[in-house]
């Protein structure tokens, strides 16, 4: 089990990578490609479009050809991909190579999350695979930004083809999974996702929680940068706590659901609050401290509603279960998809983007509103779940 939950880290590591290697040298790729920083926030946007419409697909494929298989075609897919967008500093060739990468982002994070969940993994494995996608963004922010002065506007996109090769190499050692045959009914329901409403308010806390944390993670060097009067180094380091810490926070959000069931609403609200919290610290300003304490709530925010969120649809869909954690998935994308090049465009009011962090803070306190119940978030029937 090990091994496999390792190669889904991998996986998970590799595809969470590019949600925020673009917007980790916003400023620097602007200015290579002779564009504003609104343009540069479609090269996320251009990933995202594609790795939604991969969300439910993707996991169908690993529902019925499995999970270690799929993952290891999505990963060639990114290799290829990236590395077609260091071609040239173009515009449509760098919106290309982001939207054919997000093929394979959309298919490979699902699939690691399927191959850990079929390898037996428990909640805590679950969480620890989530730490380490949003991890890897989180990486991304804080080591893009050092070898950009290297390999120039290439490195977003050098450091995901190279990333993807080495996970690529982890997985393919990793053990094989089997495919599973699934009920096309179930209590009289067809196998379909889209029209389970028992989805949906799963859905909107995953948006927020992972949806905001990325559009935030993808402007703080700038903000910082421009507000704050940090170097990129400093603002990077910064900025990579409201991802990174996810590789923690996770983990924890899986721990709580399986140790402490009863807890895990609580929990998850209150990360929500903190996510409100941390927006508005990082929106008012102030000293590296306090930038860094507004990051880390991001963080937490980011990390503790993951395993809930993705072990509530697999229960409730026991017929698809990848395919509803793609459901999931797939809106959190959409919020990056909206979220991002708004953020952008924030910039180009009074305030420096602050009025789009403000904003920001309050989509959490509407998260915190709408949550789902301990049922649905997987907290009542946790270890059925441990004993499979």
């Amino acid at each position: 089990m090990t091994r496999a939950i390792v190669g889904g880290c991998a996986l998970g590591l590799a595809c969470g990578w590019n949600i925020a290697n673009t917007g980790a040298v916003a400023t620097p790729l602007a200015d290579a490609y002779g564009v504003s920083l609104a343009v540069v926030g479609l090269f996320t946007t251009a990933l995202f479009l594609t790795h939604i419409a991969m969300q439910i697909p993707g996991g169908r494929w690993s529902d019925v050809y499995g999970a270690r298989r799929t993952g290891l075609v999505a990963l060639v897919v990114v290799a290829a991909f990236a590395s077609l967008s260091m071609l040239a500093p173009v515009v449509w060739v760098a919106l290309l190579g982001r939207a054919l990468t997000g093929i394979g982002t959309g298919a490979g994070f699902i699939a690691g999350s399927a191959y850990v969940r079929a390898a037996g993994g428990s909640p805590t494995a679950q969480g620890l695979f989530g730490g380490f996608g949003l991890g890897g963004g989180g990486l991304a922010l804080a080591v893009v930004p050092q070898v950009e002065g290297w390999l120039g506007w290439r490195a977003p996109f050098a450091t995901a083809a190279a990333l993807a090769v080495l996970a690529f190499v982890v997985v393919a050692l990793a053990p094989r999974d089997r495919p599973r045959r699934l009920p096309e009914r179930e209590h009289g329901r067809r196998a379909g996702v889209l029209g389970d409403r028992r989805l949906y308010r799963i859905a909107g806390l995953y948006a927020a929680s992972l949806g905001l944390s990325v559009a935030i993670g993808n402007w703080v060097v700038t903000l910082l940068d421009r507000n704050g009067g940090l170097d990129k180094g400093a603002a990077g380091a910064i900025a990579a706590l409201t991802l990174a810490l996810g590789v923690v926070t996770r983990p924890l959000g899986g721990w709580i659901l399986r140790a402490h069931p009863s807890r895990t609403r609580v929990a998850v609200g209150a990360s929500l609050a903190g996510g409100a919290a941390g927006t508005l610290l990082l929106a008012l300003g102030g000293p590296p401290v306090v930038a860094a304490l507004g990051a880390a709530l991001v963080g937490v925010a980011a990390g503790i509603p993951f395993a809930p969120s993705f072990t509530g649809p697999a229960l409730l869909r026991p017929d698809a279960p990848a395919a509803a954690v793609g459901f999931v998935n797939g809106v959190a994308g959409a919020a990056i998809l909206t979220a991002t090049p708004l953020l952008g465009l924030a910039f180009s009011l009074p305030g420096g983007g602050s009025a789009g962090f403000v904003a920001a803070a309050a989509l959490w306190l509407a998260a915190l509103v709408a949550l789902p119940s301990a049922r649905d978030l997987g907290a009542t029937a946790t270890p059925a779940l441990e004993s499979r």
